[in-house]
């Protein structure tokens, strides 16, 4: 049986920034497994520049991006093991994996970060209407054949979802030479950050039909033709609204899902708002030692996000290792309130915070002009003027430990108020 203080299952990253954190803070005996032929996870086919401006102070691609961690891994002499893949692990921190370099392994550790990331929804998933020819990808595969792999998937494309993939790979087609028809959203607003909607839509002419879907595919060997068709409030097709085109690709951008297979086979706590692990202040998830951060935890919209989020659960990871981490009866509760779909992370024990606490947040629709209302069962901590807020985008609170001080706060409470005119 292989022994190490920290085993990190993932090697984008937050896998990355997360061991990197742990060796900075006293962990000597770290490895970090990936399943895929090289570290860096989905950074390595996201080839255009918009990384690293919070982190780095500086525009990076996605593959400078990681390189970067890369690099310091290697100069830190932290282990890793690639084409691997960990087939469960325990409560009491066993974890079992396997690869063709080193057979069927045992692995025991102090403690676990889980950084598995998230996989794109499938067409099945979602139901579309038609036959089922080739020609139908998720636009991260796509993205993958085309900026690794260096096949164009198709020439005239149709883009079902305006997450941020989807945005990005509506204008990678066109810079290929694909003639990119529409990008059609089912909800009233899109799921992707505005700046993408700017640089890669509106930049190329390329139309967003929100509030409409998919309701046929239609083709015999390849994708020939699609109907488009505008949903009502209930998100229902509207009869007589269907617009034909004629294509022989369709794109699927329609949401991410953290990968938690081997979290919830392990007895991990899932959170059906996010699908991801309900976790505390330390980024500890409901079984003591395991960590998890980045997109396992909940779907990020910047990869810096994930870097600073990691940080801290390689960090905490550390503190527990060295029996730094205090345990509370008195566990404080983040709870969303009106207009807020979720909030990470769900409990706090506020003894263990270094200087204050962040918490992660979506909104459930697109605002304009509102106020963010922070408070606990003792009353409000702070109010935020909002003139913008969307569900694509992340919002971050910072709350001062101080703030937080005393026996008797039992919860925090986020929510969006209209602002009185």
């Amino acid at each position: 049986m292989e022994s190490y203080e920290l085993v990190v299952i993932g090697g984008g990253p937050a896998g990355l920034a997360a061991a990197i954190e742990a060796k900075d803070n006293g962990v000597d005996s770290i490895l970090v497994l990936e399943r895929d032929q090289e570290l860096g996870g989905i950074l390595q086919q996201c080839i255009h520049n918009g990384f690293g401006l919070h982190v780095f102070k500086e525009e990076l691609t996605g593959p400078e991006y990681a390189e970067r961690f890369i690099n310091q891994l290697n100069d830190y002499g932290i282990d890793y093991w690639l084409n691997t893949m960990v087939v469960d692990f325990n409560a009491e921190h066993v974890l079992h994996c396997i690869s063709k370099e080193y057979g069927f392994k045992t692995i025991e550790a102090k403690a676990i970060v889980l950084a598995m990331g998230c996989r794109e929804r499938t067409r099945g998933a979602i139901n579309i209407p038609g036959t089922r020819p080739s020609g139908v990808f998720n636009a991260g595969t796509a993205q993958r054949y085309l900026n690794i792999e260096g096949y164009l998937v198709g020439k005239k494309v149709v883009i079902l979802g305006s997450g941020d993939i989807g945005l990005i790979m509506a204008r990678r087609m066109t810079l290929e030479g694909a003639e990119v028809l529409a990008v059609v959203e089912l909800m009233p607003f899109s799921g992707g950050l505005n700046r993408n909607i700017v640089q890669c839509l509106n930049d190329y002419d390329i139309p967003l039909y929100l509030s409409h879907t998919l309701t046929e595919i239609r083709g015999k060997k390849r994708v020939e033709q699609v109907v488009v068709s505008q949903v009502d409030d209930h998100r229902q097709p509207i009869a007589g609204t269907e617009i034909v085109y004629d294509c022989d690709t369709v794109l699927l951008s329609v949401g991410l899902i953290p990968e938690n297979e081997l979290s919830e086979e392990a007895g991990v706590k899932i959170d059906p708002r996010t699908s991801g692990p309900i976790v505390n202040e330390a980024m500890e998830t409901s079984i003591e030692g395991v960590f998890a951060c980045g997109n396992v935890v909940h779907v990020h919209d910047l990869v810096d996000f994930v870097t600073e989020e990691s940080r801290r659960a390689g960090r905490f990871a550390a503190k527990y290792i060295q029996k730094q981490l205090v345990d509370q009866e008195n566990m404080v509760k983040t709870v969303a309130g009106e207009g807020v779909a979720y909030i990470v992370p769900q409990n706090v024990r506020v003894h263990n915070l270094d200087k204050q606490l962040e918490l992660f947040m979506r909104v459930k629709q697109v605002y304009s002009q509102v106020e963010m209302l922070i408070k606990t069962n003792r009353g409000i901590l702070k109010t935020m003027k909002k003139r913008h807020m969307a569900p694509g985008e992340m919002e971050h609170i910072v709350i001062a430990k101080e703030e937080l001080q005393g026996n008797d706060i039992q919860e925090i409470i986020v929510e969006i108020q209209e602002v009185q005119a």
